[in-house]
């Protein structure tokens, strides 16, 4: 396993991304667009992507939510890759670099739908609090946080 810190102009983490977007529309059905216009790609500075064998095998992100805190975004791994603690792996390297940058804390967004996410947020002891933002209100949305 390899992991590289970027940035969304990279190639490898754009192709995820896609797969990302492809499969959420699944899973959102008609509240997609919704959720899909907070999610674009566009100058995001602190993205990674994890290779497998050279295989761009999963991928996240952050962006600056707030003076001391960032939003975990655009988490991913290739199905083809899952069960292999990955997503784990991308939760701490981002942690890490965000810890690195002077944060002390992570926020995120998630859908009910999404069981395996929220496993893995949970044993990485985020917890779970009153949804923020544009999520307000969002019955499908669960948000979670984390201080280091």
């Amino acid at each position: 396993m390899t992991i590289k810190r970027t940035d969304s102009s990279n190639t490898d983490f754009q192709n995820l991304v896609k797969l990302l977007d492809a499969d959420l529309a699944i899973r959102n059905g008609d509240d997609h667009s919704f959720y899909d216009q907070f999610n674009k790609i566009d100058n995001i500075k602190n993205c990674i992507v994890i290779y497998i064998d050279e295989i761009p095998a999963a991928c996240g992100a952050f962006k600056k939510f707030s003076e001391d805190t960032v939003e975990i975004k655009r988490m991913f791994t290739n199905p083809d890759f899952r069960k292999r603690g990955l997503a784990t792996a991308i939760v701490q390297e981002l942690e890490s670099w965000a810890r690195q940058a002077g944060y002390s804390k992570a926020v995120l967004e998630s859908s009910l739908e999404q069981n395996e996410a929220l496993s893995v947020y949970e044993k990485s002891g985020y917890y779970r609090i009153p949804n923020y933002g544009q999520y307000i209100g969002i019955d499908k949305s669960v948000c979670y946080e984390k201080r280091w």
